[in-house]
């Protein structure tokens, strides 16, 4: 299946005229009874179809032309507005038609925190929903796929819209029915790891290729033929996340000396000289040996099981020993679950990923290093690329609050056009001054004088903190100075909705990881807006600048007050990407100036820091995705399934 090839357009005049003429339908339409309402939306999606059947007769004709005609979208947009404010008393504003006509037509609407997506949403899902070949709404994560789903629910029944929802839990038969729905509300990784399931179950039906795997399921596909998706925080979902492709794991064949394997292994590594046996890129958490350090191994004593592995096997198992002791760390990458489990978590949004393991051996390596059960070496079975995935579909639409700093990866890998959005009222959010600290206790005696004064004024106040571990730290150093704060991270997930619904209550102090990021809507007491509203402060920098901009978006949301901080010090993660070298040379600097408490001109380093960092991440995309395109011409070449059967 391929792109639809038109070229998508927007004119914010002709936008525009178009917004003021959906104003005064919505009027008119407002006088109208439910009935009337439901038989005229019946009839827009027989007009839909009828339209969508005639670009598919003549298929030379269908690039010149717009997806829906102007027309059918404003009566459409009207019908959706009036039934918005009867369903759930909430009337999309211009701005919100606005983004609704980008995204209807194939574009990425830039609207920034507070303004409604989710609402706006429903425009663009609607128009596609009612042409009867499917829509995905995609989010990045299961609790705003279940909160976004149930709460337009109503808008989609009254246009004669089924709604499925997909999570994690959802069984094979729940998903196949959730697809045949008009809207499906899904998480990326869902949605895309049910494309693998199908490829491996059916082969390529798309292309009517022969089936890899027969299976006697007369059930068929659990996938419908992929539209249209509408991917909520698109920057997330096809930027944060494209730098891992999906993958779905098979068991290989069981070694019964896996640990003695193991331990040989990561005492190896362990006995390893940094800079002399191996290099170490921090900002890729990756570690390559040296001809001295293969050399050194070479001359260790192997045991029987690992001289029945190739000299390669062995150099990458080391090397994926080296980056489980170095780069990856309990409470930040993963934690134990509740079964004693390696769950993996999401860097971008702090959450557990669920059944998701690391390839090449890397899992193993970091379950012996935890002492828990060691789970069979797993091989891939169907891999794909985000961005291989994404370009899937006919039409990929778009919205988030931090697309302008990513437009041209946007534009070069997924052909998407960013479009600003101006915001309905004027934003009320206070950047304070961002301050540095030479250590993390004096950040926290800083933090706790802070907190005091926000707490005296009647505010509510949202700390960012990195990871897991952080945050259980920050919450002990705040108890002992007499500040009482509920956690919010990846361990306590279940208690997400509670911990949010209260986070705006005046004297209210919450400690979060990046749950508390993308999608968070925190609702202020009537007190706390009087007050000056949320207060967040970032006690991190991020690797990304776009996640500290979704932080600092709980605050001063819809119009209300708000205000938003930088707390940093110089022993936090970001500076762990610098060669040890440079990181001594800087705190030998900070030292020189004897306090504790550094300039503000040292924000610039951390600066600096996330760019470099960004940039690395951006390239290794691109890298990926290179590696993908020239596998799928391959395969094409070869009459291969490039999913299934591997170029390298």
């Amino acid at each position: 299946m391929t792109r639809q090839k038109s070229v998508f357009t927007f004119s914010a005049p002709w936008a525009c005229w178009h917004v003021g003429q959906i104003l005064k339908r919505s009027q008119i339409l407002a006088k109208w009874p439910n009935e009337r309402l439901e038989a005229h939306a019946e009839h827009l999606k027989y007009r839909i179809q009828q339209s969508q059947m005639k670009s598919r007769w003549f298929p030379w004709n269908a690039w010149r032309q717009p997806l829906f005609s102007p027309a059918i979208l404003d009566e459409l947009f009207a019908l959706i507005r009036v039934i918005g404010e009867r369903e759930l008393g909430m009337p999309h504003h211009p701005v919100q038609l606005l983004g609704g006509f980008v995204m209807a037509g194939g574009g990425l609407a830039e609207m920034q925190t507070g303004e409604g997506k989710t609402l706006t949403a429903t425009l663009a899902a609607s128009a596609h929903g009612l042409s009867g070949q499917g829509c995905h709404v995609i989010t990045v994560n299961d609790y705003l796929t279940q909160r976004d789903a149930e709460k337009m629910r109503p808008i989609y029944r009254r246009l004669g819209l089924s709604v499925g929802i997909i999570v994690a839990e959802s069984s094979p038969d729940e998903r196949r029915q959730a697809y045949r729905c008009d809207v499906t509300y899904v998480t990326g990784r869902e949605v895309g790891f049910d494309f693998l399931r199908d490829r491996l179950m059916w082969g390529d039906t798309t292309q009517q290729s022969q089936k890899i795997f027969q299976h006697h399921d007369h059930a068929g596909p659990v996938q419908r033929p992929p539209n249209f998706a509408l991917v909520d925080e698109a920057d997330s979902v096809l930027i944060d996340d494209a730098g891992t492709p999906l993958i779905i794991a098979l068991p290989e064949e069981a070694n019964e000396h896996q640990s003695e394997r193991l331990q040989w292994i990561r005492d190896t590594a362990i006995s390893l000289r940094p800079e002399i046996d191996y290099q170490w890129k921090p900002e890729h958490r990756d570690a390559h040996l040296t001809n001295t350090g293969c050399h050194r191994i070479l001359l260790r004593a192997w045991p029987a099981n690992v001289r029945s592995m190739t000299q390669e096997e062995v150099f990458h198992a080391v090397e994926q020993a080296l980056r489980a002791e170095r780069f990856f760390i309990k409470d930040r990458d993963y934690l134990l679950n509740e079964k004693s489990e390696v769950a993996i978590i999401d860097e971008g949004t702090g959450r557990l990923l669920e059944g998701r393991r690391w390839q090449g051996g890397l899992h193993q390596a970091i379950e012996w290093k935890e002492g828990v059960e060691l789970s069979a070496e797993m091989g891939e079975g169907a891999r794909v690329t985000v961005q291989g995935f994404f370009r899937g579909y006919r039409v990929l639409a778009g919205m988030t609050g931090t697309a302008r700093t990513a437009r041209r990866e946007f534009a070069k890998f997924y052909r998407l056009r960013v479009v600003s959005i101006p915001t309905h009222q004027a934003c009320r959010r206070e950047v304070w001054p961002p301050r540095i600290f030479l250590n993390r206790s004096e950040r926290l005696k800083a933090l706790v004088i802070e907190i005091q004064k926000l707490l005296a004024k009647g505010r509510s106040v949202l700390i960012g903190t990195p990871s897991v571990e952080a945050s259980q730290k920050l919450a002990e150093g705040l108890s002992q100075s007499g500040i009482t704060a509920t956690l919010l991270n990846a361990t306590r997930h279940a208690e997400e909705a509670q911990v949010i619904a209260e986070a705006g209550q005046p004297l209210r102090v919450t400690i979060a990881t990046n749950m508390a990021g993308r999608g968070t809507d925190i609702h202020l007491a009537e007190s706390v807006r009087l007050a000056g509203g949320l207060h967040v402060i970032a006690t991190e920098m991020h690797t990304s600048q776009r996640i500290d901009r979704q932080l600092f978006g709980r605050a001063a949301r819809q119009g209300d007050p708000g205000s938003c901080q930088f707390l940093l010090s110089l022993e936090d993660e970001l500076l762990q990407q610098l060669p040890p070298a440079r990181r001594k040379h800087l705190l030998r600097a900070a030292e020189k100036l004897q306090s504790a408490e550094l300039p503000r001109r040292w924000f610039r380093v951390f600066q600096k820091i996330q760019r470099s960092v960004e940039q690395k991440s951006a390239k290794s995309r691109a890298q990926l995705a290179r590696g993908e395109s020239q596998r799928q011409k391959t395969a094409k070449m070869l009459g291969l399934d490039n999913c299934l059967e591997f170029i390298d």
